[in-house]
């Protein structure tokens, strides 16, 4: 097996978070990720390449081995399941809830209830685990359009600041779980490559240590 070491990273707002916590950790890309088509990048040091993809490929990459390590938000990797992966640590960055959501002054406590969301396997659990029957839609987008346009009672879906859901005549509801950025390791690197994975984790811990002392000290 390879001693080198490919870390899958999280395009978007995630990427823009992560970047900052890894050069703290003595890790630099070779090349401005935001100016390269290019996927796949060396960095400052030999055996580490770092590979940008959608976040929820991250999950999947790692798991099969394509990558050894990966950074990704935790709402996708509950929507993905983490049985086969080691999820060694918080990295504290990109924070937001995952939570039910429904138009302002309606009863949300039907029995049955239509939902839609991009989180299907997540939903699927919080409503069983809530005794409500729920007939799940998938959707890639837009999600506060479905109560609006009759499609779905609820919706599941990442909530921030709630603007968009306010601007939609929508409300957060019941909070499935706060979410923020892991990191996760295949299992096979873990063992076989442990040499460089773990100081890589020590490295990454030791830098959001120091980023939740600077935000602490603020």
């Amino acid at each position: 097996m390879s001693k080198q070491l490919i870390l899958a990273l999280s395009k978007g707002r995630i990427l823009e978070e992560t970047l900052p916590l890894l050069a703290d950790a003595g890790i630099t890309p070779a090349e401005d990720l935001g100016k390269s088509r290019k996927l796949l990048f060396d960095t400052n040091l030999a055996h580490v390449k770092l590979v940008v993809i959608r976040a929820t490929d991250v999950p999947t990459y790692v798991q099969l081995g394509a990558a050894d390590m990966g950074i990704a938000g935790k709402d996708v990797l509950l929507e993905h399941g983490t049985d086969s992966l080691y999820e060694p640590l918080d990295l504290g960055i990109a924070r937001c809830r995952l939570m039910t959501a429904g138009s302002q002054g309606e009863c949300s406590g039907r029995a049955r209830r239509r939902v839609a969301t991009k989180f299907v396997n997540v939903a699927r659990r919080y409503y069983a685990s809530q005794g409500i029957q729920a007939e799940v839609i998938k959707l890639y987008g837009a999600m506060e359009l479905a109560p609006i346009m009759n499609l779905a009672d609820e919706i599941v879906d990442i909530v921030d600041t709630g603007n968009t859901l306010r601007a939609n005549g929508m409300e957060p509801r019941e909070l499935i779980e706060h979410i923020s950025t892991r990191l996760v390791v295949n299992k096979a690197s873990m063992t076989m490559k442990h040499d460089r994975v773990k100081p890589l984790i020590a490295a990454l811990e030791a830098a959001v240590d120091k980023r939740a002392v600077n935000e602490a000290g603020a």
